[in-house]
């Protein structure tokens, strides 16, 4: 009985993913095929788009290609992270994309949030995500593509330096995703099937993050042409009334 259960002990607390299974063959596959259904989502999600709304496939490929660097960035430094950790890398893993599914986006969301408020405020067209110019130049959308990069690290970095915590190591180090013991379903769960899940939504919610188009951006050139249109107007009205006068008095003499 002792030797049962000392068994079961042994094999609840052995880690089943080995320190290179995320990086094995097998490991790189489920990463492809994790990101071909992710960026399948959003090809779906420009079909569900209104007609009058739906983005042109030039737009929508700047938009989500912003979103695509900043998730393999993110996933690039899970994956490196992970075996470097004490316990089980899958679980490692998991945890890692959790954060950034939540307090990630939270921290990416207010850099984007951020960044609109200096477009308006400073009248920085080039850093307003989802605004390109017309036509749409390709500047803009390097731009914000290194401001997104950029806000994906520091959240990652943040989180990073979150798990290396003695007291977060100490708690998170034990945990294992029982009752799965075969290493391939393992991985599988942990790299595709519950981030596919996950992924879904947080494609979609920060598709509209970068999507988003708010007012206020460059409002004093906005404004100088209405002014400069109301004065043309006006003076257009002042000569046809003083052409008037002048055909009424001609007409007297």
């Amino acid at each position: 009985m002792n030797n049962s259960s000392d068994y079961s002990t042994i094999i609840w607390s052995e880690p089943h993913c080995s320190k290179d299974a995320l990086t094995d063959t097998y490991g790189w596959f489920m990463q492809f095929l994790l990101a071909v259904l992710a960026f399948t989502c959003l090809i779906g999600k420009r079909f569900c788009e209104p007609r009058y709304a739906r983005r042109p496939w030039l737009i929508w490929f700047y938009d989500t290609s912003k979103q695509g660097l900043g998730a393999f960035l993110i996933h690039a430094a899970n994956v490196w992270l992970s075996p470097y950790l004490t316990g089980n890398p899958c679980t490692w893993y998991i945890v890692n994309f959790m954060l950034d599914s939540t307090l990630g986006l939270l921290i990416i969301w207010a850099g984007i949030r951020l960044a609109q408020h200096c477009a308006r405020v400073y009248d920085i067209p080039l850093i307003n995500f989802g605004e390109y110019g017309k036509p749409p130049m390709c500047s803009a959308w390097i731009c914000q593509c290194v401001l997104y990069a950029a806000l994906a690290t520091f959240a990652k970095s943040i989180l990073a330096l979150v798990l290396r915590l003695p007291p977060v190591v100490a708690v998170l180090s034990t945990l294992r995703l029982s009752p799965v013991s075969d290493p391939r379903l393992e991985l599988a769960v942990v790299m595709l099937i519950i981030p596919f899940f996950i992924n879904i939504l947080i494609f979609w919610v920060t598709d509209n993050f970068l999507m988003y188009r708010p007012r206020g951006v460059n409002s004093k050139i906005k404004t100088k042409v209405r002014y400069q249109s109301i004065k043309k107007e006006k003076s257009g009205s002042e000569d046809e009334e003083q052409s008037a006068d002048e055909r009424l008095l001609a007409a007297n003499v």
